[in-house]
């Protein structure tokens, strides 16, 4: 069969969706990627055929406006105003941003670039004929031309977050600003129009969605390549997904890498390599941070010095996955911390006692695909639903980035290693998520879905 996927122009939206494509070409069948013009070379290092007609939707403006929206709501939880969305520099005031500029930017910002990926999107279905469609949360003009061809449509959910999330200030429920599912004819695109959904989540991460589940073991994936700016297990480049790496189709979910790639290491003499048991008898901390986060919500959410602080003062090994300017930004450090560069984070959180991330979905599905438990930092968009229910899971911690001062984090990070039912529930979602079918087990339901 031919499965067309649609994808955003963010690389955290659409890694996620990698294993399956690969099961999909593996199984026999046909899979073209419809990307935005930027995405396209990564997707093709990832061995998918991208076909690049979708429009540039520029999602740091997006994130950014989202912000401005919830800081004018009295949802921001910062001292600090949110970045301009045009511009990126710190707000002075809220009213720097008015409506007019709202009208003016969302135009060529948002409503054109989403106008033109619906068009191509049914353009090309039109032309290629696809006998299914998956797509994600944030490229709903999959669904747009699955239903303009009346074959099936699956959305690729990234994590927690689903269709019907009542999140306050979180903007991921289905909706056309545009109106182009009128125009064609389809309806209206609401959160029930969406039918099916690949779910990758243990129960209690579960996404709400009214859509039936096509339950499916998270692999992960970090990108087309191990080195190079933005596939580095911190991930510049991913809107909180900044966890993955290469694992294969029908694998346990812990990755099979081949070949690490030998990144810069600086930090404390004789530390473990990762993958492998601590090389003593302290227990290794795992922190994870990306620069890609404060793009968007800008210097508030540079807290990876504090949280580097806050580990170190414990008897643990600590580990820092980040980019080169992150790193040199953190100075000289501790004898027991260490910074690896360009290494998949599935390949370093094995022996590691606990993982500390900012929320994103990424690294969270990565941490519990190795059964770590998490300390979640949120900063902004889905990362405080994601840290919610992890703790509600009761396989790691959460405490806002606002609220994450070094006495605060510290504690939460002791909790973490010293309670042993954070451990063993950590464990237990791993053992479901592994119990969950692989990509490869997954592709005979597309083919019977496509069949009916």
């Amino acid at each position: 069969m031919r499965v067309l996927f649609t994808v955003s122009a963010w690389k955290g939206h659409w890694y996620p969706l990698v294993p399956l494509g690969w099961a999909l070409q593996a199984s026999g069948h046909e899979v073209r990627v419809a990307c935005a013009p930027s995405q396209g070379e990564d997707l093709a290092r990832a061995g998918l055929t991208p076909v690049p007609v979708l429009g540039e939707l520029d999602m740091v403006f997006l994130a950014r406006l989202q912000n401005v929206w919830n800081a004018q709501a009295g949802r921001w939880p910062y001292a600090g105003l949110p970045p301009h969305p045009v511009t990126g520099a710190p707000l002075r005031s809220l009213s720097e941003f008015s409506f007019a500029d709202f009208a003016r930017e969302s135009g060529a910002r948002l409503a054109g670039p989403t106008r033109v990926s619906h068009d191509a999107a049914v353009d090309l279905a039109r032309r290629w004929r696809p006998d299914l469609v998956v797509h994600e949360l944030l490229s709903m003009e999959g669904l747009l031309a699955a239903r303009v061809l009346g074959v099936p449509a699956v959305l690729h959910l990234w994590g927690p977050a689903g269709t019907h999330e009542d999140e306050p200030g979180l903007r991921l429920r289905p909706e056309d600003p545009t109106g182009s599912f009128a125009r064609y004819g389809v309806g209206e695109l609401g959160p029930d129009l969406v039918e099916h959904v690949v779910d990758p989540c243990p129960r209690a991460l579960r996404p709400r969605t009214s859509a039936r589940r096509l339950p499916m073991r998270y692999v992960p994936y970090n990108g087309p390549a191990y080195g190079g700016p933005g596939h580095n297990g911190s991930g510049d480049g991913n809107l909180g997904h900044n966890g993955s790496s290469y694992g294969g189709l029908g694998h346990d979910g812990s990755g099979d890498g081949g070949p690490g790639h030998n990144g810069p290491d600086r930090g404390g003499p004789g530390a473990a390599a990762p993958g492998e048991p601590a090389g003593s008898a302290r227990p290794r901390v795992c922190v994870v941070w990306g620069n890609s986060v404060a793009r968007m919500v800008g210097p508030q959410a540079g807290v990876l010095p504090t949280v580097v602080e806050a580990a170190a003062g414990l008897d643990v090994e600590v580990v820092v996955t980040a980019n080169a300017a992150d790193a040199a930004a953190l100075g000289p450090l501790p004898p027991n911390v260490r910074v690896l560069e360009n290494r998949p984070l599935h390949q370093v959180l094995p022996g590691c006692a606990a993982v500390v991330h900012h929320g994103g979905a990424g690294v969270l599905m990565t941490a519990l695909a190795a059964g770590v438990p998490q300390l979640a930092l949120p900063c902004a968009m889905d990362q405080f639903l994601n840290g919610r229910r992890l703790a509600a899971s009761g396989a790691g911690l959460t405490v806002p980035a606002h609220r994450a001062d070094v006495p605060r984090t510290r504690q939460a990070l002791t909790e973490l290693l010293e309670r042993p039912a954070h451990r063993t529930a950590a464990e237990e979602l791993r053992r479901e998520m592994l119990a969950l079918p692989s990509p490869l087990r997954l592709v005979a339901d597309l083919e019977e879905l496509a069949a009916r």
